[in-house]
């Protein structure tokens, strides 16, 4: 598929026109991020694997009924979705105390949540996204309040599907990002659930032994990040046993070969 123009490039996803109208292609990065890009660096293969689990966790919701913007995978990098208006609202679902929450309130990381806890973020970089209630968003017309039921609601669904989906596979789904945006029907407006799901945007730690296989192993410097998405990936099926770091990055570079 020929690269067509740049709409948008982000920490770790980059944006381009998509081959028709309101569609995008959204190809994936290896680039790692951390403390709202205080920290950067670089993770081979990454955007490979978070490309591959984006889109087979987004197929099992789009199966259940959730309506989302990926319209289907393209290659190793890139995947077709839909374009969408995004809601300058990061929707943050936790169910075990860590990172910011356990900061901030003291609460100790690996503590089970009373209740799942749903907060909101202004999406703003330069301001380090920071944390808003409802009454920010109602005020300043971030979203409606009707928009902002539908968000709560498929947050709740997305967290009870993907909290199983992960139990089965002996991962604890500690907390989790997502985004959402809106598709235009005349003066009618929709949400739907974008971004991406994957370890760069959800705390996932084995059952058993609590190892951190996700971002975290980048944040906190402990090593390992290639090793750990690849076992989530391994463990959802999207993986033949026995493929590494070097497997994966040798296919791509195949493919590259092959397009030139």
């Amino acid at each position: 598929m020929p690269r067509r123009r740049q709409i948008y490039e982000g920490k770790a996803k980059i944006l381009y026109e998509g081959p028709e109208p309101g569609t995008l292609i959204q190809y994936f990065k290896d680039d790692a991020t951390a403390f709202n890009a205080q920290k950067k660096g670089t993770i081979s293969g990454k955007g490979v694997l978070n490309n591959r689990i984006s889109e087979h966790v987004f197929t099992l919701l789009a199966g259940i009924g959730v309506p989302t913007h990926f319209i289907r995978r393209l290659n190793m990098r890139e995947q077709l979705i839909r374009q969408v208006e995004i809601v300058p609202i990061e929707v943050v679902v936790r169910n075990v105390a860590a990172g910011s929450l356990s900061t901030r309130l003291g609460i100790e990381e690996g503590t089970q949540l009373p209740r799942t806890i749903i907060e909101y973020y202004y999406k703003d970089d330069a301001l380090g996204d920071p944390m808003i209630t409802d009454e920010h968003i109602a005020a300043f017309g971030w979203a409606s309040q009707e928009e902002m039921h539908d968000i709560a609601d498929l947050a709740v669904r997305v967290n009870d599907f993907l909290s199983g989906l992960f139990a089965a596979v002996n991962i604890r789904l500690v907390d989790f990002k997502l985004e959402f945006g809106r598709i235009w029907d005349n003066d009618y407006a929709r949400i739907i659930l974008a971004d991406e799901i994957s370890p760069d945007g959800c705390r996932l730690w084995d059952m058993a032994s609590g190892e951190k296989l996700d971002k975290d192993r980048f944040r906190r410097d402990l090593g390992g990040e290639v090793e750990a998405y690849q076992e989530v990936a391994r463990r959802l099926g999207l993986m033949p046993e026995g493929t590494d770091a070097g497997a994966v990055l040798d296919l791509e570079k195949h493919r590259k070969r092959r397009e030139k």
